[in-house]
């Protein structure tokens, strides 16, 4: 199964990422991380949560309701 993953959030902290994953994860849309972060300098880069390009929508909502809460 191909699965076209897309970029749903971005951060510098790879501890909000991983919330972020695990709360798609619980609501039953995959996930994943994709650390985009330096290895040598810790400061320089970005950390993705992407999904499924079929659970954009769901992701995205589930993201913006996790804002404002």
């Amino acid at each position: 199964m191909e699965n076209n993953w897309v970029k749903v959030y971005t951060t510098q902290d790879p501890i909000t990422a991983e919330i972020i994953k695990q709360g798609l994860i619980e609501n039953e849309i995959a996930a994943v991380i994709m650390n985009k972060k330096d290895s040598s300098y810790q400061t320089f880069g970005t950390v993705d949560v992407m999904v499924s390009e079929a659970d954009l929508e769901a992701a995205d909502a589930y993201i913006k309701s996790t804002e404002t809460e």
